[in-house]
């Protein structure tokens, strides 16, 4: 019996296993023997395949977003709206067999954006270059799982083994001996979530595209779903909205600078991570200007007043302005 047949075994048992205080060991080795699995399944094999099999991309601008999603969802048409780069785009499945990169210019930051190959059944042990498919997503920001609105909850469904409380997460690494101390009351299933621990959680956006051939009534369903936007590539609807929700889950900021005796830059940000300190900000600009920092003035909504005179700790906001003073 191959692996994908065990773990069906084992979900069959779970689902079917009535849930007491009796059963509470039973089902317990039951999901770690689940998780065991599920870890293997993205082991790597024995036999290599030749070089230059992966598509690893360099990783550049302000944060990288992988586009994840099942063939024929719109993946490369998305690609190809949202940047200036064409990526093959058909009527067929699997048209992208590589990862194709591409900037979003939004705020001013530019967002990487990867087109990442359609995921298929059985991704996990490698087919449709799922491996690859899942090492590069792992080093992503937020991965957006793209979604057929035509197809309904069907293939959420099919990601959402795994995903949990909005993260989606990708297996790692195996743990066979530990010793474990509890400090508080946990139950079975976070138990097996700590003990798992080789899981690389990241936010994770639904997007639901294709509206434009469904029924208003599925359209407002769909968007009303947790961490889901709805759009229509064809007609080009909603795109704006999704932007929005995007730069929201990056959570970035973008920080102007001014110099003594001049109006702001505001032609260039310097874009942060949300609760960016000045001595982050300070790193950015020049590795050597935290320890010649004397105090900084800042404008905007972070400070009680225009222009505050703060120090390095103080917590930078979204288009704050900041004038450093040196020693």
């Amino acid at each position: 019996m191959g692996i994908l047949e065990k773990i069906s075994e084992i979900e069959k048992e779970i689902a079917r296993t009535q849930k007491n205080k009796a059963t509470e060991y039973h089902l317990g080795l039951l999901k770690a023997k689940l998780a065991r699995y599920r870890a293997q399944l993205l082991e790597p094999t024995k036999s290599t395949g030749s070089k230059g099999e992966g598509f690893d991309v360099m990783k550049s601008g302000d944060a990288r977003v992988a586009l994840i999603g099942f063939p024929s969802v719109g993946k490369s048409t998305f690609l190809s709206l949202m940047t200036s780069t064409a990526s093959e785009a058909a009527s067929y499945e699997f048209t992208t067999l590589t990862c194709i990169p591409g900037v979003i210019e939004y705020k001013g930051a530019n967002i990487q954006l990867l087109d990442l190959p359609g995921i298929i059944e059985g991704a996990a042990q490698g087919k449709g270059r799922g491996r690859q498919v899942i090492a590069v997503a792992r080093t992503a920001d937020v991965v957006i799982m793209m979604l057929d609105a035509t197809k309904g909850d069907v293939q959420r469904f099919l990601v959402q083994s795994g995903e949990a409380q909005n993260k989606f997460f990708f297996l790692n690494q195996e743990i066979f001996n530990a010793e474990v101390l509890f400090r508080e009351d946990a139950t079975p299933d976070e138990f097996i979530d700590v003990l798992v621990g080789n899981r690389v959680h990241m936010p994770c956006l639904y997007v639901y595209n294709k509206i434009d051939q469904i029924s208003l009534e599925e359209v407002d369903r769909l968007a009303r779903e947790p961490h889901s936007v709805v759009i229509s590539c064809e007609m080009k609807l909603n795109l704006d909205y999704l932007l929005e929700m995007l730069w929201e889950y990056l959570a970035l900021t973008c920080i102007y600078t001014k110099k003594r005796g001049e109006r702001p830059d505001f032609s260039g940000a310097i874009i942060m991570r949300k609760s960016a300190s000045v001595e982050h900000v300070c790193h950015r600009i020049h590795r050597t200007l935290a320890s010649q920092f004397k105090y900084a003035l800042v404008w905007g909504t972070s400070t009680k007043y225009s222009p505050q005179r703060v120090g390095l700790t103080h917590i930078m906001e979204h288009e704050d302005v900041i004038q450093i003073v040196k020693k």
